[in-house]
């Protein structure tokens, strides 16, 4: 699924953004990949599977360089075959437009 926030940036983030939650998530949640879930509107997570620990890692890698590019850093998860990636904003302890950001542009780099 293409969507317009893999052209976005995110934004730095403070303890006074709102979180997101209700309607604000569920207008995000369609433009996010397969597999994407929102948990207890706190955060955004996704398994992908690979067909070994070499091509996980290379995801992994991938993945922190968007990270950095964007400064918004997800908890990654890497075992043999698998990726776990768990994004929420810290500063606030829940979601924010950032999050659904670096989820589609992770998706994009799979």
């Amino acid at each position: 699924m293409k969507s317009d926030l893999a052209e976005q940036k995110c934004v730095p983030c403070s303890r006074q953004t709102p979180r997101l939650t209700g309607k604000a998530i569920a207008q995000f949640q369609p433009q996010l990949g397969d597999g994407w879930k929102v948990v207890g509107e706190h955060h955004l997570e996704k398994d992908y599977a690979f067909k070994n620990f070499k091509d996980a890692l290379d995801f992994v890698n991938r993945v922190g360089a968007v990270a950095e590019q964007e400064n918004h850093h997800p908890d990654i998860f890497l075992t043999w075959g698998k990726a776990k990636i768990t994004i929420w904003t810290h500063a606030i302890d829940g979601l924010s437009e950032n999050d659904f950001i670096l989820a589609v542009k992770a998706d994009t780099v799979q």
